[in-house]
């Protein structure tokens, strides 16, 4: 019998990749809507209670959630307080309106509007004191509410300087220099107006506050 040709064996497809499940860290993932509704009621206690009423206990309870919650995300009171400001802050924009003029007044009457609020003058008024007595509180002040809102006058530069209005930054540390004493100049005026004289921030106010600001005296120079 003439020999049979034997036929290669067929091999079996690789079987195919199994993904292996995510890995899921240590401890219950962190809700969003749980921290909103801590800094919501952060802000609703200081409306009502103000700084020395605020206890970490009441805030819980508003929020909804356990205290060991809330202590995880916020260890102290004063970093709370910080954060539940900052979240307002936050809001602040610094949009095109044609012209650096329009610009700044947008951001005042906006950053004006948040300090009339309750919270926010008690917030802000407990900060700056118990600020003066603790370094650590005043870099996150910095770190959380200053730097984030310097960031709008980086914005409104760049916007001038792209509209022709301004001319091109030459040396960055010079220019960090004016972005620092132009932020520092509006919030620290509206701010004194606001929180220390007690008066309005108007319309007629601030459009009156930004052409001195930007036309700084001009008949001085004459």
């Amino acid at each position: 019998m003439a020999p049979t040709t034997r036929q290669p064996a067929e091999h079996p497809d690789p079987p195919a990749a199994v993904t292996p499940p995510p890995t899921r860290g240590k401890g219950r993932p962190r809700s969003a809507a749980a921290d909103q509704a801590i800094l919501d009621a952060t802000r609703e206690a200081l409306a009502e209670l103000g700084w020395g009423g605020l206890t970490m206990g009441d805030v819980a309870q508003r929020a909804g959630v356990a205290k060991t919650t809330l202590y995880r995300r916020w260890p102290s009171k004063s970093e709370l307080v910080v954060d539940a400001i900052a979240s307002l802050f936050d809001q602040l924009e610094c949009a095109d309106r044609g012209s650096l003029q329009a610009d700044i007044e947008a951001v005042v009457a906006r950053f004006a509007e948040l300090l009339t609020r309750p919270e926010t003058q008690a917030a802000l008024l407990a900060l700056f004191a118990e600020g003066s007595r603790d370094v650590q509180l005043r870099h996150r002040i910095r770190e959380r509410i200053v730097q984030p809102q310097k960031v709008l006058v980086q914005l409104g530069r760049a916007n001038a300087q792209a509209r022709g209005e301004m001319d091109p930054d030459r040396d960055p540390a010079t220019a960090d220099e004016e972005i620092d004493i132009i932020f520092d100049t509006i919030a620290g005026t509206v701010e004194h107006r606001l929180l220390v004289s007690g008066e309005p921030v108007t319309p007629d106010w601030i459009h009156r506050f930004t052409t001195l600001l930007l036309n700084p005296f001009p008949g001085l120079l004459r």
